[in-house]
């Protein structure tokens, strides 16, 4: 009965509340870019010939199925967000004073434990994000192309059709993918932010006082970098979990890059790229801002302290 008000009070829950705020700030800034960014991932995979570019897409969406399509499928990420980002956080603080013991709690750990431990945050927070995305890009491009359409409406239809005619296997299908993206690109993602923000702000590591912009700013960078270091497995996701029984095209990872490649060129890898790093700067900026300054708030019992704020 008292385990969530005692959670919530300690310094832990209070790190789990922050990155859940993240989370929903991220997932409610950048959506619309992420349904232009899968719809440009997922095109051509069935043949189809139109454009792939961001404001063809764009234009295309709005005219035909309204402003609202570019948050279809929203509901999903966003009813899980606050739990899997909050999680991530989490497992990210503590797998980063593991991999380095000897140094002081007081004192930031170092850049080598932020990328291991990031590294690790990301291997485990594919469990609970890749049946999300599934359900996410299945949405994403329910009219984007006819032949993805899925007959139900929500997240919740969606995920029932899918154990129904694939069961567990189906939930996870993309699982392998979405840990070789994920590990190796929170690793950079985590030391990125870490690295820039002490280079923007120095000592702001230890002392926490860093300004608003160089949240923004070092939130972003991470963002950025993490995106373009593991694009090419993020195309290729999109093309595994795009697919339903009805329309296989790929047996597996290899076999989507060497099809894909074969029939598009390497450039296709690379597709939506653009759109991704534009989302990426706009989405971590939000969610490392809001993880920063609802934590400060929560530890300073609502008063914040920043050098600056513009």
């Amino acid at each position: 009965m008292d385990f969530w008000p005692e959670f919530l009070a300690s310094s832990w829950g209070k790190e789990f509340v922050a990155g859940g705020f993240g989370g929903i700030a991220g997932i409610v800034s950048g959506y619309p870019l992420d349904t232009i960014r899968i719809r440009q991932q997922s095109s051509n995979i069935f043949g189809s010939s139109s454009s792939s570019s961001a404001f063809s897409i764009l234009r295309n969406a709005i005219a035909k199925e309204g402003p609202a399509s570019l948050y279809r499928g929203m509901g999903a990420p966003l009813a899980s967000v606050t739990f899997q980002n909050a999680a991530v956080f989490q497992t990210y603080a503590v797998l980063s004073r593991v991999f380095d013991k000897s140094v002081s709690p007081n004192d930031p750990p170092s850049y080598k434990s932020v990328a291991l431990g990031g590294v690790g945050t990301g291997a485990l927070q594919s469990i609970i994000l890749s049946p999300v995305e599934l359900i996410k890009i299945r949405l994403q491009l329910r009219r984007g192309a006819n032949h993805l359409t899925e007959p139900q409406k929500g997240p919740v239809m969606v995920a029932k059709n899918i154990w129904r005619k694939e069961g567990l296997k189906g939930i996870y299908r993309g699982l392998g993918i979405t840990v070789i993206r994920d590990a190796p690109a929170h690793g950079i993602y985590f030391w990125t932010y870490e690295y820039m923000r002490e280079q923007l702000h120095p000592g702001c590591r230890k002392s926490g006082q860093e300004s608003l912009t160089t949240m923004l700013t070092a939130g972003g960078l991470a963002g950025v970098t993490s995106w373009i270091s593991c694009y090419p497995f993020d195309v290729v996701k999109t093309r595994l979990q795009a697919q339903t029984p009805d329309s296989l095209k790929y047996n597996g990872i290899v076999d989507c890059i060497r099809k894909s490649v074969k029939e598009e060129g390497h450039a296709v890898l690379w597709r939506g790229l653009g759109t991704a790093v534009a989302r990426a700067f706009v989405v971590n900026g939000a969610v490392f801002a809001a993880y920063e300054i609802t934590l400060r708030l929560l530890f300073s019992n609502g008063n914040i302290q920043m050098q600056e704020t513009i």
